[in-house]
């Protein structure tokens, strides 16, 4: 059998001790790959993006997050629509606070409605899914019938009363003939 070497105790040590030594010693480090007037344009336009293109981006992210309730009700065909989209922009306006109740809203079976209407659904074709303003309602009022000319208006209300004279004196002559009175219905189903 041959004799095998192994090293000894103080043998182990100094590897350690020089191993140690070795990683404890400083070395080139390098924060980037670039260098120089590289490094200064490339940090121009992270800083650039980072300025103008991110907040853009969160805005249109922010924009599109806030009318997923719209979009939802609007495919459900939910009939509270219009309701829902002034929702969603209030929550625009308050920062995002209303937009979980929209998004529950847009979610839920109208009940309510279901009951008042016969249906949970609504048509939004003809519709137009634009939300009346007071403006808008301002500009529906119904158009003011013409007014007739006060001599026409004149003449009918004579005629009227004519009409009516005639028929107190028919019935006046009936009553004192001991007659009942013939009682005529009209088209509405009044009687005359």
């Amino acid at each position: 059998m041959s004799p095998t070497h192994t090293p000894s105790r103080k043998t182990h040590a100094a590897r350690r001790f020089g191993l140690g030594l070795a990683l404890l010693q400083p070395c080139l480090a390098r924060a980037s790959l670039l260098s120089g007037e590289a490094l200064d344009t490339a940090a121009n336009v992270v800083a650039w993006l980072a300025i103008i293109i991110v907040p853009v981006v969160l805005l249109a992210v922010f924009w599109i997050v806030h009318i997923l309730p719209e979009r939802i009700a609007e495919k459900r065909r939910h009939p509270q629509l219009d309701a829902i989209k002034t929702l969603c922009l209030l929550s625009l306006v308050f920062g995002g606070l209303l937009w979980p109740l929209a998004w529950l809203w847009a979610y839920t079976k109208p009940v309510l409605h279901k009951m008042a209407y016969g249906t949970d659904v609504a048509d939004h074709h003809g519709h137009g899914g634009d939300a009346l303003t007071p403006l808008h309602d301002a500009e529906a009022a119904p158009e003011p019938e013409p007014v007739a000319e006060p001599a026409t208006r004149a003449a009918e209300s004579h005629a009227e009363v004519d009409e009516l004279r005639r028929r107190i004196r028919s019935l006046e002559m009936a009553l004192a003939m001991g007659e009942r009175p013939a009682v005529r219905t009209t088209p509405g189903g009044d009687e005359e």
